[in-house]
């Protein structure tokens, strides 16, 4: 079969110094979905060689195995989304429980013939569980929400929303300048921006100190892209073309520090939370364990010893420690 022959200085090549974005997380069982539709086909071919009646059930079927293989691989992305997050909601509607029961009740109907209800209820049921044993349960239960304010969680997820519009703004104005490398660029850009707004959505206390960052620079950085795609579609200025990825580049910089200083601030945190809880219990008389590099030699090299000289040396540090 021939190919494409493309390389670093074919027109629209992206270049090689420019990471490549990691994209949307991509659920293993995706792909078995386009096969619930394509099994459903039978009722389509056939359905214009029934009666009126066959000719509705037939096409009736079809259509609601396809709304039901459009649930599940929605339900199947929320999924994958949920997995990705280390904090995230359940999803707010079982797409791939309604999914299976769209998918029953789809055969059912291309199947159900006058006298047979039972017989098309009995396929509808067994494709439910198929359904079922082939993608499994929806997230029914929230993932590391505990300690977490709801109302804060509530406000950061408005506020993420918020942020991931004009990313989305971005995207769309990019395209109009005519650019598969700037595309690939803005992506980069986009994911870095996602990073800083997973750090968020773990931690809601952060989002006093990336609040203008989810808003006033996303909509800014939106904004200079609308400008810059119109401009660059009609002149093909490489200066004006210069100055936009050196600002993307400004951009990527302090959406990354940001994010590592949260992460930092949340390590700081920690610190003093370890501190104040050994200060409590030093009040308490209860006395910190010794760090491994500070205990006794005995109690760290034991090879050679039997079962009793190593329990004598072992009470022994006991004492000492009390």
């Amino acid at each position: 079969m021939a190919k494409r022959f493309g390389g670093r200085f074919s027109p629209g090549a992206q270049d090689p110094d420019i990471p490549q974005p990691k994209g949307a997380p991509v659920h293993p069982l995706e792909s078995r979905v386009k096969w619930i539709t394509i099994a459903a086909i039978p009722f389509l071919i056939g359905a214009f060689w029934q009666d009126p009646f066959g000719l509705v059930t037939n096409l009736a079927g079809f259509g609601i195995v396809a709304l039901g293989s459009y649930m599940t691989r929605e339900g199947l992305k929320a999924e994958a989304a949920y997995d990705a997050r280390r904090v995230a909601r359940r999803p707010s509607l079982p797409r791939k429980l309604f999914g299976g029961i769209l998918t029953g009740l789809g055969l059912a109907v291309g199947a159900w013939e006058p006298g047979a209800f039972a017989g098309a209820a009995l396929i509808g049921v067994a494709a439910v569980a198929l359904h079922y044993l082939a993608f499994g349960p929806d997230p029914m239960r929230d993932k590391g929400m505990e300690g977490i304010d709801p109302f804060q969680q509530d406000r950061v997820a408005r506020i993420v929303a918020e942020g991931e519009e004009y990313l989305e703004g971005m995207q769309d104005a990019i395209r109009r300048a005519g650019d598969n490398r700037l595309e690939a660029r803005v992506q980069v850009f986009i994911e870095t921006a996602r990073e800083l707004f997973r750090r968020v959505e773990e931690d809601p206390g952060d989002l006093t100190a990336a609040r203008r960052y989810l808003g006033v620079y996303l909509m800014g950085a939106r904004d200079a892209t609308a400008k810059f795609a119109d401009l660059y579609a009609q002149t093909k200025d490489q200066s004006a073309r210069a100055d936009y990825e050196a600002l993307l580049t400004d951009l990527e910089g302090n959406f990354a520090a940001r994010t590592r200083s949260l992460i930092e601030g949340g390590r700081s945190d920690f610190d003093v939370e370890m501190e104040v809880l050994r200060d409590r219990l030093a009040r308490e008389g209860v006395k910190p364990r010794e760090p491994a590099a500070e205990r006794p030699a005995a109690l760290e090299d034991r090879r050679g010893q039997d079962l009793t000289s190593l329990i004598r040396e072992t009470v022994k540090a006991g004492r000492k420690q009390d």
